[in-house]
């Protein structure tokens, strides 16, 4: 997974405009262009595609953690990581959303992968300390899904659903929602 899939999955979840994406990345202290922002969430098959350097995905982060707590209080801007690893984004959303183990626990849940309070201390940890587990790409892909069902619900985002649907049973709706859930990512 490429620094542009997560930028726009969690552009996605959080249904961020531009504008909004642009806040961000100037409250971080990197303002970005237009242009360059629509190049970042190109495909990679489209004509003027950017790639999302790892400097870029963390100043998106970082404002995000300033949009949703505020500035900090001593001041000091969080250093910088050599190298962007998918630990460091999985922490970054969590200070941003200020979740809780258990939190993170319900949020895989809702992407139907159980992960333990054990599993989730060791992916928080210091990299070269002897409990740390390095964050791979799929468990990032299946938190940002869960991030996507909490904050962007199934049911909001089909416009085309009738009103017919919505007053179908609940065993019939739990089964509905289970299926596409399996079918979104």
């Amino acid at each position: 997974m490429n620094n542009n899939d997560i930028l726009i999955r969690i552009r996605y979840a959080f249904h961020f405009k531009n504008a909004e994406l642009g806040e961000m990345f100037k409250l971080a202290g990197r303002p970005i262009g237009v242009l360059d922002l629509v190049a970042i969430l190109k495909k990679e098959e489209e004509d003027g595609f950017l790639e999302c350097e790892d400097e870029t995905l963390d100043s998106l982060l970082d404002g995000f953690i300033i949009k949703k707590r505020g500035i900090r209080e001593d001041s000091k801007p969080p250093a910088k990581p050599e190298l962007l690893t998918n630990n460091i984004i999985l922490k970054k959303l969590r200070i941003a959303l200020t979740l809780r183990d258990v939190d993170i626990i319900e949020i895989m849940s809702l992407a139907n992968v159980e992960v333990s309070k054990t599993e989730l201390s060791a992916l928080f940890r210091r990299e070269g300390h002897k409990n740390y587990k390095e964050c791979g790409n799929q468990f990032l892909r299946y938190f940002l899904k869960g991030l996507t069902l909490k904050f962007r619900p199934i049911a909001s985002t089909d416009s085309s659903a009738s009103t017919d649907s919505s007053a179908s049973t609940d065993s019939s709706a739990s089964t509905d929602s289970s299926a596409s859930t399996d079918s979104v990512d």
